[in-house]
């Protein structure tokens, strides 16, 4: 039987920007370190730090550094990259 990588079956979930969105969602709520490699699989899925950062207006380095697990991304920054991957912050009351 032939088995395939979560990270397979992760990426293709989130090529949908509404999987995307719920999975960002998740990972914030889970804590800043959580979030950033959240944000890293997304840019992963779709298409690559590469054409994230081709999109955002970043350079490539930046945006690697962005999504590092250290990382602390200004927000303009991530809102870029969020953009980007058709994506956008919303808050709504606890």
């Amino acid at each position: 039987m032939k088995t395939v990588s979560y990270k397979k079956i992760l990426h293709e979930k989130l090529d949908d920007p509404e999987q995307a969105a719920e999975y960002l969602t998740a990972c914030y709520e889970e804590g800043p370190e959580v979030f950033l490699v959240g944000l890293r699989d997304v840019v992963e899925a779709q298409g690559g730090v590469a054409r994230a950062a081709e999109l955002s207006k970043l350079n490539g380095e930046s945006l690697y550094r962005l999504v590092s697990r250290d990382g602390n991304p200004r927000l303009t920054s991530l809102n870029s990259v969020l953009t980007a991957l058709g994506l956008k912050v919303t808050f709504e009351a606890a």
